[in-house]
């Protein structure tokens, strides 16, 4: 299989979990139970974020490379104002919905705030990101970090990849720390100090979450000028390194379902928690993260070759799961197709806030339906690659052609 389609295929994965655990129902729904992030501190935004990163540094190296350090940057930047017209673009669906469908203002109330479609001051902060509603935000974090990657990628491909690596982990140093809040606070205030207004929201801290994307940045930089050789980087002889990775996930692994269902005690709790906040990307977060990352990237690249039986099972195991189609053609497509499941997600809470508290039957049929309805905007921009024009178009292309 090919590294790229192993990409989109774990890309097509994290969305598929993305879109479960988005779903929200009166009463909770028992898939979201089955979960990865039930087991290790690791959830599908952060994979969904290094694996972006990682093809971004693939894709635009190259780009930089062979054209030149101001045409990869246009490229970058054409497609994060391209992300941006998406992230607008939903909203304005939303907020569109929100005055069409009957009680959806007080339903999505808590989501979307004081937004209003025809209220400019409501309007200014979610377009300018200070104030993401509910489920909005991993986009305009990837947007930012977008903006700063064709500098980061030059300087990968200048051979000053280390530099960046340490620039990072001070900055998100910076963002344990809370050094950021010297300017957003003062921000916070100012937002709300209007009538009605509820001020700065935002899931994601950038300065934390940044470390993922870069990481991954980094990665596809030196992948694509071949400075990593990843099958040599990962020997099936060498093991330390993953069975360390797989202490650390077995240590985490019982705190985080102490921490999953409440019985972590609270004076254990009061200190551990500082260390385990997701917002920042807290120390908690980066170390349960690296394991599973170098974990399965070793699983993946050097399991197939492994001596042992066991191993060789498993890493075929997941290969076999990253290698349906169903999850690489989600893959694929996988920022269109993360704001179509925003839409999802908000139409299924109307749903949910309109009807009688539902049977967990009820719920998980409409999570099947809301799955099918994934990959939707996945089959039309693939649609020529899976059934020729005449499947969609019939006789007019040839008609107009």
């Amino acid at each position: 299989m090919k590294r790229l389609d192993v990409i989109d295929g774990m890309r097509g994965y994290f969305l598929v979990f993305m879109l479960v655990n988005h779903l929200v129902f009166t009463g909770g729904l028992w898939l979201v139970e089955i979960n990865h992030r039930n087991l290790a501190f690791v959830e599908d935004a952060q994979g969904f974020v290094f694996l972006s990163g990682l093809l971004t540094g693939m894709v635009y190296a190259r780009k930089m490379m062979k054209d030149g350090y101001a045409v990869g940057r246009d490229r970058i930047w054409s497609r994060a104002l391209e992300l941006y017209r998406y992230a607008m673009g939903i909203m304005l669906v939303v907020l569109a919905l929100q005055l069409i469908l009957p009680g959806a203002g007080a339903i999505w109330q808590n989501w979307l705030g004081p937004t209003k479609l025809f209220d400019p001051s409501s309007l200014a902060p979610v377009i300018s990101f200070l104030f993401q509603p509910t489920f909005m935000d991993i986009l305009p974090q990837y947007i930012v970090y977008m903006l700063f990657a064709p500098i980061v990628i030059w300087l990968c491909l200048r051979g000053q990849w280390l530099g960046v690596a340490i620039g990072s982990l001070l900055i998100w140093m910076a963002a344990q720390l809370g050094l950021q809040r010297a300017l957003t606070y003062p921000l916070n205030e100012w937002l709300a100090g209007a009538p009605d207004k509820e001020g700065l929201r935002v899931s994601f801290n950038l300065l934390g979450w940044q470390i993922v994307f870069f990481a991954g940045i980094i990665g596809g930089s030196l992948t694509s000028t071949k400075q990593i050789e990843w099958q040599k980087m990962f020997n099936p002889r060498n093991t330390t390194l993953a069975w360390t990775a797989l202490a650390i996930c077995l240590f985490f692994m019982p705190l985080r379902i102490m921490t999953a269902h409440g019985l972590m005690p609270g004076v254990v709790l009061e200190k551990f928690g500082l260390m385990e906040v997701r917002a920042d990307f807290g120390p908690v977060y980066l170390l349960n993260f690296a394991a599973v990352a170098y974990g399965l990237a070793w699983l993946l690249i050097a399991g197939p070759r492994s001596e042992n039986g066991t191993i060789r099972k498993i890493a075929n195991g997941l290969t076999s799961l990253f290698s349906l189609k169903i999850l690489q053609l989600l893959g694929r497509h996988s920022l269109q197709i993360y704001v179509w499941h925003v839409l999802i997600v908000y139409l299924v809470y109307y749903v949910d806030g309109r009807t009688p508290e539902l049977s967990q039957l009820t719920k998980t049929m409409i999570t099947a339906v809301a799955l099918a309805l994934l990959t939707l905007p996945a089959l039309w921009r693939d649609r020529e690659r899976l059934f020729g024009d005449s499947a969609f178009l019939g006789p007019w292309v040839k008609n107009t052609a």
